[in-house]
């Protein structure tokens, strides 16, 4: 696994540092969020050939013909790619292309493209949010090594200037999400014959209590909760699964909703490499939007800053009113997804002594802007690059936000793939809520009496 970081500039200082250190920022170096770097911690300039635009307040104009609640257009139609990048001039590229994606051009040669568009700083968050944001730069300890968390946050982002790996992965989990939101969709995977099966058509209830603006302590440790619930098929339709997300993941609980049995049970393990059910078990809890949840089996290496081609504004993926459409064998249908280029945060995870997991080593690619982390690629026990996971941000300039839509892994040994969260079929997609869901949407008890089979 080789890679090359090139500094870009004297903020990315900060990020060779390698490992867990617990240096604190000072007050003058936060000064830098209301002057050189954004609220949200971005270079806020562009780059040196202007390939990458300076960030001027993010994306906020309404998009014709969008009606609220219903299917997202896409705002950024019109444009046209700069360039497409296949097997054939993947070389021409390789420092601006992950491992993981080199890998899918060289494994599906004859489907699998990159096509490149103009890049767009969209990212934009409430005022309170970077307010927040501002106050967390010198006050937010990380908690230490054993399982690392934010310590003394309650919104915002906890370290907008990162010392470590830890702190920029801590980050991406915590990064704004919108405080209600019902999500309607499908999952799919595809067998190593290109056979794409449903796995599971759902709606989610979420809610971000840390990331809701005036949230008290206590509501405020939890970073998310979601209730899952199967529309379909018709064997699956029923069940159900809800998490509670602490930001102290020793604290995060899960339940589960099985119709044979019409009864709710504690799930005993939601994290780290334990597979899941609707994903027909090519997923690993930690495998959710490229990572999420338990961060205690790995140590944290901040490796730097680099600018790579990452899917970005790809609201064009959600516009096509068949699903059948977005799927070209093993992978989304390149005609549909966006790509820009883009500085991200390159992080590092491997596995402690003593620990367990599947996948040993992996390396994420965090955005400077949004803190999602938009790609990652894991290695075997034996050091082979085995999976690569992508997460697709789109703007919804309604909010206006940039928020997560779909997401998904391709295994690159056995050829099979899970592809997540595909809305097309549907009337609404992801809907933004004014009023917060009841109480009793994230009990276990109110899954269990409203279990329909």
């Amino acid at each position: 696994m080789k890679f090359m970081i090139k500094p870009i500039s004297t903020i990315i200082a900060y990020a060779f540092l390698a490992g867990v250190a617990l240096a604190e920022v000072s007050a003058d170096e936060a000064a830098a969020l209301k002057s050189t770097l954004t609220p949200m911690g971005a270079e806020k300039a562009g780059n040196k050939d202007g390939s990458i635009p300076a960030w001027t307040g993010g994306y906020t104009t309404p998009t014709p013909g969008y009606k609220k609640g219903g299917r997202r257009p896409d705002p950024f139609a019109s444009d046209k790619p700069l360039y497409s990048i296949t097997v054939k001039n993947m070389a021409q590229y390789a420092d601006k292309l992950t491992d993981g994606t080199k890998a899918m051009l060289q494994k599906y040669p004859d489907t699998f493209r990159v096509d490149v568009y103009p890049s767009k700083r969209t990212y934009v968050a409430p005022q309170w949010f970077y307010d927040k944001t501002f106050e967390n730069a010198t006050k937010v300890k990380l908690s230490g090594l054993d399982n690392p968390y934010a310590v003394g946050a309650l919104g915002g982002i906890p370290f907008p200037i990162p010392k470590n790996g830890a702190e920029v992965m801590v980050n991406h989990q915590l990064s704004y999400k919108l405080e209600q939101v019902y999500e309607r969709a499908k999952n799919f995977t595809v067998n190593s014959s290109g056979q794409a099966v449903l796995v599971s058509h759902y709606e989610n209830y979420f809610t971000f209590p840390y990331n809701t603006k005036g949230v008290n302590v206590e509501d405020g440790q939890w970073w998310y909760k979601v209730r899952s619930t199967n529309i379909g098929p018709a064997i699956r339709a029923g069940e159900a699964v809800m998490q509670h997300f602490n930001v102290n993941e020793d604290k995060t609980l899960g339940w589960i909703y099985l119709t044979g049995q019409r009864r709710v049970r504690k799930l005993p393990n939601v994290c780290c490499d334990t597979q899941l059910s609707f994903s027909a078990g090519i997923l690993t809890f930690d495998e959710l939007t490229v990572f999420e949840g338990d961060m205690s089996r790995f140590d944290w290496k901040l490796v730097g800053k680099k600018e790579i081609l990452v899917p970005y504004n790809s609201n064009r993926t959600m516009v096509p009113s068949k699903t059948a459409d977005v799927i070209t064998g093993a992978h989304l249908n390149p005609d549909h997804v966006r790509w820009e280029l883009h500085r991200v945060w390159v992080v590092d995870a491997t596995l402690k002594p003593g620990k367990r997991h599947v996948s040993p080593k992996s390396r994420y690619y965090i955005d400077e802007d949004s803190w999602y982390a938009l790609l990652g690629d894991r290695w075997d026990a034996q050091g082979k690059l085995a999976r690569t996971t992508y997460l697709l941000p789109i703007v919804a300039p309604d909010v206006p936000a940039f928020i997560r839509s779909s997401f998904g892994l391709n295994d690159l040994i056995g050829g099979n793939s899970y592809l997540g969260s595909l809305y097309n079929d549907e009337s609404v997609q992801i809907r933004v809520e004014e009023k917060p869901f009841p109480a009793s949407t994230y009990s276990p008890d109110s899954m269990a009496s409203e279990g329909i089979r």
